[in-house]
């Protein structure tokens, strides 16, 4: 189970790279996961997933022949999930977020059908924000989605820049409260 304590403790050591100060609640879980038809999901990609809250709930809902690739840069982060997942359907990758085909043509993946992510962005410089979300874009096939959590509405313009289709839920029970941004690629 994740460890709020250790979630704290790299929150005041790295906040650019940690964007809050507790792992994510149910709530919030269940609000980024509900527009996935994990029926038909059959390669997923996770951004971020801090302590893995998400990344367990996905696993429940995976089919047995779908593919998750975790992409964590943080180290004690991944070396956390390294040890905790042993599900043979997961790939986690300590790598940045913008190599995601990377990964997807490095495990013979073809495109992905949803990019989960729980990145920062508003924390993040223009050049690296524009980066990952055009990469998460590119990797998606025709109708995939694109699902990203935030704390503000700051990072709105920069997402509707890159997907045409996008629709923000909000979630209070989560602390700090979220915002759930829904992206059809839809070019």
């Amino acid at each position: 189970m994740p460890n709020k304590k250790s979630f704290l403790k790299q929150f005041w050591k790295e906040k650019k790279m940690v964007g809050a100060m507790a792992p994510s609640s149910r709530f919030l879980a269940k609000k980024m996961l509900e527009n996935i038809d994990f029926s038909k999901a059959k390669v997923l990609v996770e951004l971020g997933p801090g302590t893995g809250v998400f990344t367990d709930k996905i696993l429940e809902k995976m089919a047995p022949d779908a593919v998750l690739l975790v992409f964590e840069l943080h180290d004690a982060f991944c070396t956390q999930l390294q040890n905790r997942i042993s599900d043979k359907r997961v790939h986690i990758i300590h790598d940045s977020a913008e190599k995601i085909e990377e990964y997807l043509v490095k495990y013979e993946l073809g495109k992905a059908d949803v990019v989960i992510s729980s990145l920062p962005l508003a924390n993040f410089p223009q050049e690296l924000r524009n980066s990952i979300l055009q990469a998460s874009h590119k990797s998606l096939t025709e109708v995939g989605k694109y699902i990203q959590f935030q704390y503000s509405l700051q990072s709105k313009k920069h997402i509707k820049k890159v997907f045409n289709e996008v629709s923000i839920d909000f979630t209070p029970l989560n602390f700090p409260p979220a915002f759930v941004y829904t992206c059809n690629k839809a070019d």
